[in-house]
């Protein structure tokens, strides 16, 4: 549990700590812009992060809210959702649980050994990603989602249509709770 709390404290309570601080500013001069650092992994999951998605889907959903609250002010949230760029988050900022229970050895042991093999060697170039954000600040109508890198995009769109199929699939049970 103290390993979930700190992932909320950094990745949910500090933004939004710091959204606090700044939308009195925002909201006298009716204008201002927002940027969460969200990820492709508060759009979809990959085993072995559980307490992460948690946190960044957390995050997705106060800026999704907080988006339509405060445009009517002036003011734009945008959702940064990066996929796999060379930084340090795989490296050593990363911090990992300790694994006590075997049964999952054989789901999390490739993923970590890929994630490790990757570091440094990401796709997504942060130079290019800062660009990519100064390009969509000026933007008069910035979006309130922004994916950055091609992993993203593709991650996050097999995502939507495995949704997007199983609401299908299920369409009729789902309906037959109306009255």
């Amino acid at each position: 549990m103290d390993e979930l709390r700190q992932q909320f404290e950094v990745n949910v309570f500090g933004a939004v700590a710091m959204m606090k601080a700044v939308l009195p500013f925002m909201r006298s001069r009716r204008e201002g812009r927002i940027l969460n650092v969200t990820s492709m992994g508060g759009l979809m999951t990959m085993p072995g992060l559980s307490y992460y998605h948690g946190s960044k889907f957390a995050l997705e959903g106060i800026s999704s809210s907080l988006a339509k609250e405060v445009r009517p002010l002036g003011i734009y949230v945008t959702a940064v959702e990066p996929g796999m760029f060379r930084t340090d988050w795989a490296g050593r900022s990363m911090v990992r649980s300790e694994r006590k229970i075997a049964d999952y050895d054989a789901i999390f042991d490739p993923i970590r050994e890929a994630r490790k093999s990757r570091n440094g060697n990401q796709p997504g170039d942060p130079a290019k990603a800062g660009k990519a954000i100064a390009t969509f600040l000026t933007s008069s109508e910035p979006p309130l989602h922004l994916l950055l890198g091609s992993d993203a995009f593709d991650y996050v769109q097999k995502e939507l249509e495995v949704l997007r199929g199983e609401f299908s699939n299920w369409e009729s049970l789902t309906r037959s709770t109306n009255l």
